[in-house]
């Protein structure tokens, strides 16, 4: 099998789409979350997503086998919430590291069963909770999380996306770029504690508004400027927008990264009842334009989207060339 990084530079890479999407369609009720293991959980647990890992894992394969079939190059593991400061929520703090191992598994097992070649991809999320705000408008300097917690609930959390089987590890959704440092120190921390062999990182940002900045107050730019150290494999924006709102900033982006850009688009803006409409081959049309522009390396989709949008996309730029690499001066004129 080729490298990722050898697939890049001959095509466009198709990521997966939303999993809570594909979730609620399933309709599950509290007892499908509990399982038989958390039968007697002191609490509810409707609605803890990344629970499914441990208690209804078919539905999670069966998810990860949709997409593929659509044409899937890169499955997300459905660890959005897996670390023990999200699982505070539903005092599920325990479980984080077997979440996470639990997720890579489903989605290796997808893999296998598909019989094609893809990648998982460790969804890292952004947290409930951030270091650059106060969640306390009469306190603002207080914080309702330290950096060195943030650290060591992702060392957790990548210690079980590893040892689960993943090969890439995704900082994504991120809306507070010094929750994303405390992420990328945790990953870097983590390979220098084991000796093992750094996987890639790929590192997806949110826009949130048409000021073009994310919830933290940073332009496109200084959100790039802030996580380049990493070196990653790539650096891109997923969520928030649908491709329309999004285009501008992907543009930017394009211009100024100097390793390769990944884009998954909402599906489009969320309606009054706070669903998605856009037809999956509307986003397909959208994404295909960005690829002639020579904008993105990965495409795929996030809040709204299915299998049928990740069809149609990698429909529509199967036949694209990807973005060219920039040739990076290392000396001045």
């Amino acid at each position: 099998m080729k490298t990722i990084q050898d697939c890049l530079k001959e095509r466009i890479l198709i990521i997966d789409g939303a999993m809570g999407t594909m979730i609620q369609r399933h309709k599950l009720t509290e007892a499908d979350y509990r399982g038989v293991r958390f039968k007697n959980w002191h609490c509810d647990v409707k609605g803890n997503n990344d629970l499914l890992n441990i208690t209804q894992p078919e539905i999670i394969i069966g998810i990860h086998l949709q997409y593929l079939d659509a044409g899937a190059d890169i499955i997300e593991t459905n660890t959005f919430s897996s670390t023990s400061i999200a699982m505070a929520d539903y005092e599920m703090q325990s479980l984080a590291y077997e979440l996470n191992v639990a997720a890579a598994q489903c989605a290796r097992e997808a893999i296998k069963r598909s019989g094609k070649e893809a990648w998982v991809a460790g969804a890292i999320g952004p947290l409930n909770k951030t270091l650059s705000l106060s969640p306390d408008v009469n306190n603002p300097g207080f914080r309702a999380v330290t950096f060195d917690e943030v650290v060591n609930a992702y060392y957790e959390q990548v210690k079980g996306l590893v040892d689960g089987g993943t090969d890439i590890l995704l900082i994504e959704t991120i809306f507070d770029t010094l929750n994303a440092k405390g992420a990328i120190f945790a990953i870097k921390k983590y390979f220098r504690d084991t000796g093992k062999t750094p996987l890639p990182i790929m590192i997806s940002g949110t826009i949130t508004d048409a000021s073009g900045r994310t919830l933290s107050g940073q332009t496109l730019e200084a959100f790039f400027t802030s996580v380049m150290h990493a070196r990653p494999l790539s650096i891109g924006l997923n969520c928030a927008l649908g491709a329309k709102e999004m285009r501008p900033h992907i543009e930017e982006l394009s211009q100024i990264a100097s390793c390769f850009v990944s884009a998954y688009p909402n599906a489009g803006l969320p309606n009054a009842m706070g669903e998605y409409d856009e037809k999956p081959e509307d986003t397909g049309h959208y994404l295909e334009e960005w690829a002639k522009e020579g904008f993105v390396n990965i495409v795929g989709g996030c809040c709204g989207t299915t299998p049928d949008h990740i069809r149609h996309i990698a429909e529509h730029v199967k036949d694209i060339k990807p973005r060219q690499l920039p040739v990076v001066e290392k000396e001045l004129a």
